[in-house]
């Protein structure tokens, strides 16, 4: 029996999953974390629903904010990511309320505010949750401000992005992170 496009692609983003899982063990963590502090370009981006947002403004939100950056049509690391993003939210429950979750695009060129909705519907994404996309220009500002930018976007990084109001600091979560140690995170930049 051959395999099918979408089998292949299942088994590659199962390999990459290992690979990284398994770097990690070797390094003696499941992930990397690391204290950051960024200078948010000035830039306007496109939500989900075609509105034009200043990024600078949406991440200087009074409430913690988790950033990450993924594509529509990917088929590795994306996935693995966006349903982290789904999991935290029904695990924070209705204190998911109280973090904005932003997802950038970094395919502009493919992902209209219709896609991106789409997406969202995917992993049934509640109230708090964005998408974000924009020029190539602007996306790799933002990409370069946290210095998440690759020439290519099939080997950009698994990354997710802490911030608090109360300073400029931001956590910086490289690697797959478990939902369980994504709240943990969370709860540790709230001080709780």
């Amino acid at each position: 029996m051959p395999f099918k496009p979408s089998h292949i692609a299942v088994l590659l983003a199962l390999a990459l999953v290992f690979q990284i899982r398994e770097a990690d063990a070797a390094e003696g963590g499941k992930y990397k974390k690391t204290i950051e502090n960024y200078g948010v370009p000035d830039v306007s981006l496109v939500n989900q629903n075609g509105a034009s947002v200043k990024l600078r403004t949406l991440l200087a939100s009074k409430q913690v904010v988790l950033v990450d950056f993924i594509f529509t049509t990917c088929t590795t690391i994306c996935p693995v990511l966006s349903a982290g993003f789904a999991n935290f939210q029904r695990k924070l429950g209705p204190a998911a309320k109280d973090v904005h979750l932003v997802s950038i695009s970094i395919d502009p060129e493919h992902d209209t505010p219709a896609r991106l909705r789409e997406y969202l519907k995917r992993y049934d994404a509640k109230p708090g949750w964005d998408f974000l996309t924009g020029t190539r220009k602007d996306i790799k500002a933002v990409l370069d401000s946290f210095h998440a930018y690759t020439i290519d976007k099939m080997y950009h990084m698994p990354l997710a992005l802490l911030h608090s109001a109360r300073d400029n600091r931001w956590v910086r979560i490289y690697g797959l992170v478990g939902t369980s140690d994504l709240v943990a995170e969370y709860r540790e930049l709230l001080g709780r």
